[in-house]
Parts: C-alpha cells; sequence; structure tokens
C-alpha cells in the first residue's frame, strides 16, 4: 500500500507552530521516545512549555529540553519529580501520562511472575496515580488544568502474552473516569486514550519477542480494517484535542485510535 493509498499516512503530518498553548506549563511522562516524545513536540511546537520525565537521559536526544530525571515507579522519587517540575515550571496547566511498560510471555497469564506483575501496576498504573496527586491539587487551586491518560485497547482486548499489561490499562481507564468527576468542578479536566497498535518502538519490542512481523501483530489483534497501524502524530493530534480550551465539556471520556480494531459498541 502506498502513500497516496492511504491518505498520506506513511508520512507524519507536518508539525506548523502556532500558539493554541503560549503560556501552558506540560508535563508529559515516558517523553522522550514513542507517543509521549509525539505529544510533547507537537505541544512544545504549539507555544507550550514542556517538561518530560524519564528514567535516564535518551542517548538519541541527550539535549532535550527540560527534562527531568527520575523513576515515577518509585513512592519518594515521584514525589520528588513532582516537586521538581512545579518548581521548573512555576506551576501545571497539562499533564499527559504516556509512560507505559509490558513485559510479555509466550507461556500465557499463569507464566506470569511477581516482577511481570509489578511492572506492570507500578509503571502503567500507580506512577499516574503518584503523579495526579501531587500535581492536580495545583491545578485545583487555579481553577483549571487538563490530564489526559495514555490507555489502550488491550484493556478490552486481553492477549495471554500480556494479561498484566492489560490488566493495569484495564484499572488506570477505571481510576481516569473516577478522578474525572472528582476534579470536574474545580476546572480540571481528565480524560483518556487507548490505543490500538501504535509504530513506536514498544510495539516493534512486542513483535519482535513474539517472532512476528507488523502484519501478523495486527491479525494478533483479529486484523485492523484499516489495514495499517497507526502513528505517533495521529495520537498527538488528539492528546492536543483533549487538552487545548475547544472542547470545555468533554470530561472523562476515553477516545480509542486503533484502525477499527476493536468491533464492539
Amino acid at each position: 500500500m502506498s502513500s497516496s493509498d492511504n491518505g498520506g499516512r506513511d508520512t507524519a503530518p507536518e508539525v506548523v507552530p502556532y500558539g493554541e498553548f503560549d503560556g501552558k506549563r506540560v508535563l508529559v511522562t515516558g517523553g522522550s521516545r514513542g507517543i509521549g516524545a509525539a505529544i510533547s513536540q507537537y505541544l512544545r511546537a504549539r507555544g507550550a512549555r514542556v517538561a518530560t520525565v524519564a528514567r535516564s537521559r535518551p542517548t538519541q536526544n541527550p539535549s532535550l529540553p527540560d527534562l527531568i530525571t527520575g523513576d515515577l515507579t518509585q513512592p519518594a522519587e515521584a514525589e520528588r519529580v513532582s516537586h521538581a517540575v512545579l518548581d521548573r515550571l512555576g506551576g501545571i496547566d497539562i499533564v499527559v501520562h504516556s509512560a507505559g511498560a509490558a513485559t510479555l510471555s509466550d507461556g500465557g497469564v499463569l507464566s506470569m511472575g511477581e516482577h511481570d506483575w509489578e511492572v506492570a501496576l507500578e509503571t502503567n498504573l500507580m506512577a499516574a496515580v503518584r503523579v495526579d496527586r501531587a500535581l492536580i491539587p495545583a491545578m485545583k487551586s487555579q481553577g483549571s488544568g487538563a490530564v489526559v491518560h495514555i490507555s489502550s485497547i488491550q484493556r478490552r482486548f486481553a492477549l495471554g502474552a500480556s494479561v498484566p499489561y492489560a490488566t493495569s490499562k484495564a484499572a488506570l481507564t477505571a481510576y481516569s473516569k473516577a478522578l474525572a468527576l472528582e476534579v470536574a468542578p474545580y476546572g480540571v479536566r481528565v480524560n483518556s486514550i487507548a490505543p490500538g497498535i501504535v509504530e513506536t518502538e514498544m510495539s516493534q519490542d512486542f513483535a519482535n519477542s513474539l517472532d512476528d512481523g507488523k502484519a501478523e501483530l495486527m491479525g494478533l489483534f483479529g486484523g485492523v480494517p484499516l489495514g495499517d497501524v497507526a502513528k505517533t502524530a495521529e495520537v498527538a493530534e488528539l492528546v492536543g484535542f483533549l487538552v487545548s480550551d475547544r472542547c470545555p465539556s468533554v470530561i472523562g471520556a476515553e477516545y480509542a485510535i486503533d484502525g477499527g480494531t476493536m468491533r464492539s459498541v
């Protein structure tokens, strides 16, 4: 399939800077690679000051601006990083939780050990809970803010090789909904996005670990009607919409971006 056949989807759309997010102070967790990097680039190009969190400084982009290193799976580190974000940016307006991790096993659910579950739950759920707990009070005090949690369609489509990941994302979605209802009266909007397969290092690792190519990876989900996987720039565009002032009444929603993979209503 050529780019002309799929509307140019093989090439990420050019980021055109404009000032929609001028003055906005943003944190993107997992913002040094993959979906998080695309989100950071999108918001930064539109005027936001974007801080990112990573466990270590990335070798491919060592000069990443406003990078704060820390391990959000550790409670004390998550608190330290959150305070560093507030100090660095002088406050917070937008938080996007893009950090994610999964361990895989060809042996199925019962072959997963304690480490597999701990990695998934700490990275995909508890890291977001800790950062939200530290930063959302500042949003409530100023009467405005936006939070987006990057979940996954696997929360409703569990694969035997990655059940801890699916479980943690299901928990993240439930948490996101409850949080949205609690903080909406304070002017803070919380929503979530559930990507399907996206062309990232993580999905590539997943495919390689199962000795499959991209086509077979899509086959594990029963096929993608669109015929191709999503690009990181598409997720960034959706995040940009959800954290903007264009949708003030969108609260507690979940948006799938999966090429039609999920068939259920």
